[in-house]
């Protein structure tokens, strides 16, 4: 039998804000600062969810590693200019803030796990004013990236949590691998980075449409075995 549902991980670009327009901007200005041909956007979108280094790494498979470096940085720099700029925007998808009240309402503790560097999650939470949400945020400055599992393994660590009792919630494949790899539930969703095939390949156990439908299948999981 499972046990009760404790912790709910999210990732955030792609799975709860629309941030692809300014990650592909600030990733097309990096390249072009260091002399390089603009980036397929399909490729940017492609690596979103990954560390930086990593992130940049697979764009530029053979570039050495001082050019990796070098973009990577000037990604960073790219991204801040855009982030305090007046026309900056990442709207969260529909649904994001009703699952959050709906799992608070069963008692879940909500995290985040991303590839966003402390400082973009330090803005993402204020910006939309989820400073009392999370009880863990792990991100690509405090540890192994995705899809090692360790931004999992350390926030069910943080707060007691079992795999049995954590579900991941994201829209890449290495969100799913990442949630395998731990031993937790993964949950994919369709509105984000990588498509369907690719998170069940990765692991996921279910692919929503809609957010709503998170909460109604980790009801049906978890109800339903304590249940039987």
């Amino acid at each position: 039998m499972r046990t009760p549902l404790k912790l709910a991980i999210f990732d955030v670009d792609g799975t709860l804000v629309d941030s692809q327009h300014n990650i592909v901007a600030a990733m097309t200005d990096a390249f072009l600062e260091n002399g390089l041909a603009e980036p397929d956007p399909a490729a940017v979108r492609s690596i979103i969810g990954l560390s930086l280094v990593e992130a940049v790494e697979g764009i530029l498979p053979e570039a050495e590693p001082d050019l990796v470096n070098r973009v990577a940085q000037a990604y960073k720099e790219a991204f801040f200019r855009r982030r305090v700029g007046p026309e900056f925007g990442e709207a969260l998808f529909p649904g994001v803030v009703e699952v959050f009240d709906a799992l608070e309402a069963r008692g879940v503790l909500l995290a985040l796990a991303t590839g966003k560097s402390r400082r973009g999650v330090e803005s993402f939470v204020e910006r939309h004013g989820f400073e009392t949400r999370f009880v863990v945020t792990r991100c690509a400055d405090d540890g192994p990236g995705k899809p090692d599992p360790w931004m999992v393994l350390d926030a069910m660590a943080s707060v007691g949590g079992e795999p049995g009792s954590t579900v991941m919630i994201g829209d890449t494949s290495y969100d799913m691998e990442m949630a395998a790899r731990s031993g937790a539930l993964g949950v994919g969703v369709a509105w984000g980075y990588h498509d369907s095939p690719a998170l069940l390949a990765a692991g996921a156990r279910l692919v929503v449409d809609r957010f709503d439908q998170v909460t109604e299948f980790l009801d049906s999981q978890w109800q339903g075995e304590a249940e039987a």
